[in-house]
């Protein structure tokens, strides 16, 4: 688990050129805000999450347990869900807007199309929303097999 990156992924660097492509001004993993979010724009007052769906806990089908030490995982995830849910309610205690995007939706078969996804993310920030979720587009694919 040592060389799972914690920043710097690629959905994150994929979502990071996008928005900065898009005009969007960001702080990275700011230290001084609970969780240490990955995107922070301040002049919007936003927050934008990029959560691994396996890591997060996330229940797509991305996010198999896996057959060993099944109890061991099951515990893991769900501590990391609760850890999220924490740093998500201090954020918005202090008053920040958030959105969390899936890796479902940047990998993946059910996968949204970037430019949507981009478009989704620049909405959100500039907007007045004040929690949002973006996620792979499973129905319609499991729909179609």
């Amino acid at each position: 688990m040592s060389r799972i990156r914690g920043k710097d992924t690629k959905p994150e660097m994929v979502l990071r050129r996008g928005l900065h492509a898009a005009g969007l001004r960001f702080r990275l993993h700011a230290r001084d805000l609970p969780g240490r979010p990955d995107l922070v724009f301040p002049r919007h007052r936003a927050i934008v999450l990029v959560h691994g769906c396996f890591w997060h806990g996330h229940g797509c089908p991305m996010c198999r347990l896996p057959a060993t030490r099944t109890e061991f995982w099951a515990k893991k995830l769900e501590s990391n869900r609760e850890r999220d849910r924490r740093s998500a309610d201090a954020l918005r205690a202090v008053g920040w807007r958030l959105l969390t995007v899936w890796e479902c939706s940047l990998r993946g078969r059910a996968r949204l199309p970037l430019d949507v996804l981009l478009h989704r993310c620049s909405d959100f920030i500039r907007g007045w929303e004040e929690q949002a979720e973006l996620a792979g587009d499973w129905p319609r694919h499991e729909a179609k097999t």
